[in-house]
């Protein structure tokens, strides 16, 4: 184990808590989307784009090593550099869409996002919020129900990406969860203010034969998007001069995606893993 694996994993939830006095703790958390906090005097968002910095206002779900519910948190608290290397984690999700001809969505962020723009990646990233349709179970027994919960996050978000309305995705199709992973990234801004460091639920959705979904997206969230052949995308990965993709998505490839493609038609033997697979 490294020296920051060794550190998240020895966090109790009082050692959070404490050392973190941002967070609220799970049993007084708001049940709202955001917090109504100013952003207007912190360096670490000048120049940044007005509407993304209001989303840093987002209430995010803390996690201990194991995947439990500490508390909530804003996106700007989960985000900075400096509060990931004490070892601060928080829940995320990324949904791949498969049509009904085995391709891949894919998206490229928009310039305008403060973390990672500009980078390719899957269909869509994002953080379940502290909700009750989002946060899960919190009495932290029951998997199903965080699985459910990130379900209801991911339709939010595909819609906010992407322009997918919901019943098409209710109606069209199937997500399918794989497994959950632990990663931390710096973000390689000029300024190096920003990272990630989540346990990261791995959603599939297949479209239904002879379904498909309608894509609007969102200018300020994405950049361009396409559809893709597994033969394509193995060439889009080797192509660094015309293609540069997030550092989740990286791993999920190295590790995990070409098997998945493998077993579209069933994926029975890959879906419902309960493990968290460690990258830290």
């Amino acid at each position: 184990m490294s020296e920051y694996h060794n550190l998240v994993k020895s966090l109790s939830d009082e050692d959070i808590l404490t050392q973190f006095e941002e967070i609220i703790p799970i049993s007084n958390r708001p049940n709202s989307k955001s917090s109504e906090v100013s952003n207007e005097d912190v360096k670490a968002f000048s120049g940044h784009d007005e509407e993304q910095i209001k989303l840093m206002n987002e209430n995010c779900i803390v996690l201990d090593y194991d995947d439990n519910v500490v508390g909530t948190a804003t996106k700007k608290t989960c985000h900075l550099l400096t509060n990931i290397e004490r070892g601060l984690l928080h829940r995320a999700f990324s949904v791949f869409i498969f049509d009904d001809m085995g391709r891949l969505l894919l998206q490229k962020r928009a310039a305008e996002k403060i973390t990672f723009p500009m980078l390719w990646t899957n269909t869509c990233c994002s953080h379940p919020l502290s909700i009750d349709d989002e946060i899960g179970d919190v009495t932290n027994t029951n998997l199903n129900a965080n699985v459910e919960a990130v379900i209801n996050a991911s339709i939010r978000k595909l819609d906010h990406e992407l322009g997918i309305p919901t019943d098409e995705l209710q109606n069209n199709g199937k997500f399918h969860f794989l497994n959950r992973i632990h990663y931390m990234a710096p973000c390689n801004d000029p300024e190096n203010t920003w990272g990630e460091h989540e346990i990261d639920y791995i959603l599939i959705y297949k479209i239904n034969e002879g379904k498909s979904i309608t894509i609007n997206p969102n200018d300020n969230e994405v950049d361009d998007f396409m559809w893709t052949t597994k033969q394509d995308f193995q060439k889009m990965l080797t192509d660094s001069e015309n293609y540069q993709f997030t550092p989740w998505f990286k791993i999920i490839c190295e590790n995990y995606l070409f098997k998945w493609w493998d077993q579209l038609a069933d994926l029975s033997k890959v879906e419902n893993d309960h493990n968290i697979y460690r990258m830290i």
